[in-house]
């Protein structure tokens, strides 16, 4: 097994995750702010096809280390770090959220509890949920004596199975457009969410795992132009053509958001140069990308109300540049205001640790 350097502090991954999260922010801008129709918008079908995969992408990437001890003790102190870091500082921005943001409070966190996306709280959760899966399969792995590559295999295409569970709604009840609206233990604890990208988590983590191999295969001279016209004939059938219907219709798409995060994972590395620390563009991703637990805690507070420009964009469509100048620029000024509100937080070392995480 091609083992990565033991430093994984890569700034260009920094900024990858800064660019992730500039796309989350800018969606939920589209959605709540501008009230966008997705469906009408070419910009927001084809940037919600890889932006959440992506970040999970990163987080399983990331979730890889070479010299890490699988044992109970490990495992558990793991387990319980994340526990903190992930479920205190949401459970409280959560009830917040409900708090300031709507007028009954406590039928607002009954019904937000009960739904899968949690008032859009979910994401915290779900990650949970996979280091969770992540720590006990790595513990298993490491008793068993089998080749290195099998059991992650294994993972990923069970991983796979359950995914493709969640596009067949007349075959199961927790799949998206099943006319039950999901089973309700498993929306109270955003288990469809954990199938639908639990893959992504485990295609960064295979990737951290053969690294080395994998920018030899980056930087052969076919990969690239190959890649990049799978992704968007994907693409292209998934989001304008649709000539496979149903169940079919997942095909493209999962193959579109895997070869977009390719896509995107290979242009940060190639322009690495341009997201380090001597460039304003690299030091201001990079530091975003060290903030997105904050900003995605925070950043719901502060959406702007212009439903004008929803309607504007939804009578005027396709206008791709206009629409992702809009809620990226827009998202940048939110982002900002998130993080000036996070390093007022983080003044003090007890709001710190137990609002915002840190270790």
């Amino acid at each position: 097994m091609s083992v990565a350097p033991t430093k994984i502090r890569l700034s260009w991954l920094d900024a990858l995750r800064g660019f992730t999260m500039i796309l989350v922010v800018a969606n939920h801008i589209s959605l709540n702010s501008f009230l966008e129709d997705w469906k009408k918008s070419a910009a927001l079908s084809f940037l919600m096809l890889f932006r959440m995969p992506l970040f999970f992408f990163v987080s399983g990437f990331l979730s890889y280390k070479a010299s890490q001890v699988w044992n109970r003790h490990e495992c558990s102190q793991l387990l319980l770090k994340k526990m903190r870091v992930q479920l205190i500082p949401t459970a409280f921005f959560f009830l917040l959220f409900c708090l300031l943001m709507n007028k009954n409070f406590l039928s607002t966190v009954e019904t937000y509890l009960m739904n899968n996306m949690k008032g859009g709280y979910w994401f915290t959760l779900v990650l949970l949920w996979m280091f969770v899966v992540y720590y006990l399969f790595a513990w298993v792995e490491s008793k068993l004596r089998l080749p290195s590559w099998l059991p992650i295999t294994l993972l990923f295409l069970l991983s796979m199975a359950c995914y493709e569970t969640c596009y067949l709604p007349k075959l199961f009840p927790w799949a998206e457009g099943h006319r039950h609206g999901g089973v309700e233990w498993m929306n109270a604890l955003s288990l469809s969410r954990l199938m639908m990208y639990f893959p992504f988590f485990v295609a960064g983590n295979i990737v951290r795992r053969y690294w080395s191999r994998v920018e030899q295969l980056m930087d052969s001279r076919w990969f690239f132009p190959l890649l990049l016209a799978i992704t968007l004939a994907a693409a292209v059938e998934y989001i304008k053509l649709h000539t496979l219907r149903m169940a079919w219709a997942n095909i493209p798409a999962t193959i579109a958001k895997f070869g977009m995060i390719g896509v995107v994972v290979m242009v940060f590395r190639h322009y690495q140069d341009y997201f380090n620390d001597s460039t304003r563009v690299g030091r201001m991703l990079q530091s975003i990308g060290r903030r997105t637990l904050d900003i995605y805690l925070l950043h719901y507070f502060f959406f702007p109300h212009l439903p004008e420009i929803g309607a504007y964009l939804n009578r005027h469509q396709p206008n791709f540049v206009v629409d992702v100048v809009l809620s990226c620029g827009l998202a940048c000024m939110v982002i900002a205001f998130c993080m000036l509100v996070s390093k007022i937080i983080r003044i003090n070392p007890i709001l710190a640790k137990w609002l915002l995480g840190k270790a």
